[in-house]
């Protein structure tokens, strides 16, 4: 059996993001936003403190499953972008060494020029992880195109 052709590589800018975790943190927030704001007002014995409590108990859980729905990897001529939960971080072309996806790593991470490892959280297998090895292939074809090529001149 022969082993398939190399797709090429996606054009830039692009944008690598866990889209099926996005989607379910998303649903889950609002579903559990709706929820809470519901018995807030349908329970009639909640005092107008208890009925704020349950509203802002609903926000901070939707805001924490936006946090965590944050990450990508953006891939542009100039460089890539990893934007993780609370750190984004630009990079050249010329500073990511690698990109790695073992199998059991939660996402993917950049050897960098200056020795350290970079975790992209905008690359992951969790629930597509047919979707997440794809992305990392073109990504790290991507850095094996431009990072070979000084863009600066």
């Amino acid at each position: 059996m022969s082993a398939p052709a190399a797709a090429s590589p996606p054009a830039l800018p692009v944008t690598f993001r866990p889209s099926r975790t996005r989607a379910v943190l998303y649903t889950v927030g609002i579903a559990q936003l709706a929820a809470l704001t519901a018995i807030a007002l349908l329970l009639p014995e909640l005092s107008g403190g208890e009925r704020a409590s349950f509203v802002a108990t609903g926000v901070l859980v939707g805001a924490v499953l936006l946090l965590l729905g944050r990450p990508k990897v953006v891939a542009r001529q100039d460089g890539v972008t990893v934007v993780n939960l609370t750190t984004r971080r630009d990079l050249a072309w010329a500073q990511v060494l690698r990109v790695n996806l073992r199998a059991g790593d939660p996402w993917v991470h950049l050897d960098l020029a200056d020795g350290t490892s970079l975790p992209a959280m905008g690359i992951q297998p969790g629930i597509a992880r047919d979707q997440a090895i794809r992305d990392a292939r073109a990504l790290r074809e991507l850095v094996d195109i431009h990072g070979a090529v000084d863009h600066t001149a």
